[in-house]
């Protein structure tokens, strides 16, 4: 039995109303499509390399617009939103914000939160570098939530890169794991495809990475190609570059499928170092 989901490609800005309005719109298209669940982009309330001006916007949950406007939209459409991710300020640091992931189901609830595990620091290409930390706190442990699609794992952009994480995912249950993701042209090109590929196929689950596209208001420029992988590693979704809704069904039985045929997970061992 197939499931019919939304992924939103965005090319979010510096004003947290803005992006507020363009989400609302995404959860009631998504909804009148006859999607059970829409997935958004990393950074999906605000996107701004300005430190400066990113904290003087950034809120918390209870005050964040992109978040009220989402979980209202969702009330009303009565559908389950993967919130790709927002910068938040958490009462715990005073110095710095955290990239959250949030599932908000069809009620407006928070039934799920998970913060960035692993921070961009990096020079992407020669002369743009990028260094996360500087703004957000990392976060700690997986996060997985009971959703209409299936069990769902949590996981955003840069996290792509480091397979421990998508292990633990798959081994605590996750059937679809979403990577919500802002990534840069250069490493785009070069990695996006195969590295999301790689996750779906080592953990055979489907995963969704709803991405930022284009050039944005603060000068950055997005990679997008939003893309759904089953399982086996096949591409049921490329969105290129335009930014757009997509819809996209998937059928959970496609995983006891691949696991049956390759058991890759009851096959893991644990590998002590030398």
């Amino acid at each position: 039995m197939t499931t019919r989901i939304a992924i939103a490609q965005m090319t979010s800005g510096t004003d947290s109303a803005v992006n507020a309005a363009a989400l609302s719109n995404h959860v009631e298209a998504a909804a009148t499509g006859g999607a059970k669940m829409l997935f958004t982009p990393e950074m999906s309330g605000i996107l701004d390399r300005n430190t400066a001006r990113l904290f003087a916007n950034a809120r918390g949950e209870e005050d964040d617009v992109a978040l009220a406007a989402a979980r209202e939209a969702a009330r009303k459409a009565g559908i389950w939103v993967a919130l790709g991710s927002l910068a938040l300020r958490d009462a715990r640091y005073a110095d710095r914000l955290v990239n959250r992931s949030l599932v908000i189901d069809d009620k407006g609830e928070i039934r799920a939160r998970y913060d960035k595990m692993h921070l961009f620091d990096v020079e992407a290409a020669p002369g743009e570098y990028y260094r996360e930390s500087a703004s957000f706190v990392a976060g700690a442990g997986v996060a997985l939530a009971e959703t209409p699609v299936g069990t769902l794992g949590l996981a955003i952009c840069y996290d792509v890169r480091f397979p421990r994480l998508f292990d633990a995912l798959s081994g605590a249950g996750a059937q679809v794991i979403a990577l919500p993701a802002a990534f840069t042209r250069p490493t785009g090109r070069a990695h996006w495809h195969t590295l999301l590929r790689a996750r779906a196929i080592e953990t055979a689950s489907f995963v969704v990475a709803a991405a930022q596209t284009g050039e944005h208001e603060d000068g950055r420029s997005t990679y997008g190609h939003s893309l759904v992988i089953d399982p086996w590693g096949d591409i049921l979704l490329d969105a290129g570059e335009e930014p757009g809704l997509h819809f996209v069904e998937i059928d959970l039985e496609r995983i006891a499928d691949v696991r049956r045929r390759i058991p890759v997970l009851q096959h893991r061992r644990d590998i002590a170092a030398p």
